[in-house]
């Protein structure tokens, strides 16, 4: 019905082809790896099923990464 003009077009590709970048990518999986790794232990503790410390944070937050690093970029 309507026809797309060569600006928009552009604009689509660009916009599909367009990886971003990889040091965003990264920083925004570690933070919200280390927001939920908080998240999930601060429940656990206060269920009395694990203890809420910076090394557990630290060691789930790693994992989290580690799993979506590797599912995201492979």
């Amino acid at each position: 019905m309507f026809a797309m003009s060569e600006e928009e077009k552009g604009i689509r590709e660009g916009i599909e082809e367009s990886e971003g970048d990889p040091r965003l990518i990264l920083l925004l999986n570690a933070v919200l790896s280390g927001g939920f790794a908080w998240t999930v232990l601060w429940g656990l503790d206060r269920a009395g099923m694990a203890t809420l410390t910076a090394a557990n944070v630290g060691l789930l937050a790693l994992v989290i990464f580690a799993a979506t690093y590797l599912v995201v970029m492979r």
